[in-house]
C-alpha cells in the first residue's frame, strides 16, 4: 500500500490517479499509523515552502515524516515536496524546512531572459547513478512547474539535473529517500517508469524486511 500524505496540497489527486494507474493500492491521510505502516510514502507539493511547512507542523507531520526517513522506509518528494525535505528556501526566509538532506533552496535566475516559473519539458543528465531512473535514457524528456530550484549540499546524492539558467538539481537519492524536482506524474511514460521504479524500491524493501 502506498501512502500519499494529505496536507491540503494541491497535486495530490494527480499522483493517486497515477499510482491507481500502475496497479496500487493507495491512500490519501494524514494519519500518523497508517502512514509508518505503508510499504511507500509519497510527499506532493505545489505552492509555497513556507506555507507548507506550516501546514506539516500543524497537522503533526514533521514527526511522522523524520520517523518514515528513521525506518528507511521508501519515501518519494515531488516538487515542493522536494524541497521540503531540505534545510531552507529562499522563497520563505527564517522558515526552516524538514532537514532531511542538506542543501538550500534558491529562487531560479531571471537575468537570461527566461520566464519564471519554469512551466515545460526539460531533458535529464543522470550525474550519478539512481534507482528511480533504472531503464531510463539519458536524455529523456519530464514535466516541471516551479520558480525555485535545489542546490544540495553533497553532490554524490544528486541523481539526476537540468539546466534551466542555472543546473537545477532534479532529482535525489539518499538511503531510501527519492525526491523529483519535477513532476512523474505528469511526463508521460518517462514519468511512469519513474513511478514504478519506485514501486519495485517498495516491494524491494517489503521482500527484505520480511524475511
Amino acid at each position: 500500500m502506498m501512502a500519499i500524505i494529505d496536507y491540503d496540497a494541491g497535486n495530490i489527486k494527480s499522483v493517486e490517479k497515477a499510482l491507481l494507474f500502475l496497479g496500487q493500492d493507495v491512500v490519501i491521510t494524514r494519519d500518523p499509523e497508517t502512514i509508518l505502516g505503508a510499504d511507500g510514502v509519497v510527499l506532493p507539493g505545489v505552492g509555497a515552502f513556507g506555507d507548507a511547512m506550516e501546514k506539516l507542523r500543524t497537522y503533526g507531520l514533521v514527526q511522522v515524516i523524520k520517523q518514515c526517513v528513521l525506518e528507511n522506509k521508501p519515501f518519494l518528494g515531488i516538487c515542493l515536496g522536494l524541497q521540503l525535505l531540505f534545510e531552507s528556501s529562499e522563497e520563505s526566509p527564517g522558515v526552516k524546512g524538514l532537514g532531511v538532506l542538506k542543501g538550500r533552496v534558491l529562487r531560479l535566475p531571471d537575468e537570461k531572459g527566461l520566464k519564471i516559473p519554469h512551466i515545460g519539458w526539460n531533458d535529464l543528465s543522470f550525474p550519478n547513478q539512481g534507482r528511480l531512473f533504472r531503464g531510463i535514457q539519458e536524455g529523456s524528456y519530464v514535466y516541471f512547474v516551479h520558480s525555485y530550484y535545489l542546490k544540495a549540499a553533497d553532490e554524490s546524492i544528486v541523481t539526476a539535473a537540468t539546466d534551466y539558467g542555472t543546473c537545477v538539481h532534479a532529482s535525489v537519492e539518499q538511503g531510501n529517500v527519492f525526491a523529483c524536482q519535477f513532476h512523474p506524474e505528469k511526463s508521460s511514460d518517462v514519468g511512469m517508469q519513474i513511478l514504478r521504479n519506485f514501486i519495485s524500491v517498495a516491494e524491494e524493501s517489503k521482500c527484505t524486511q520480511s524475511e
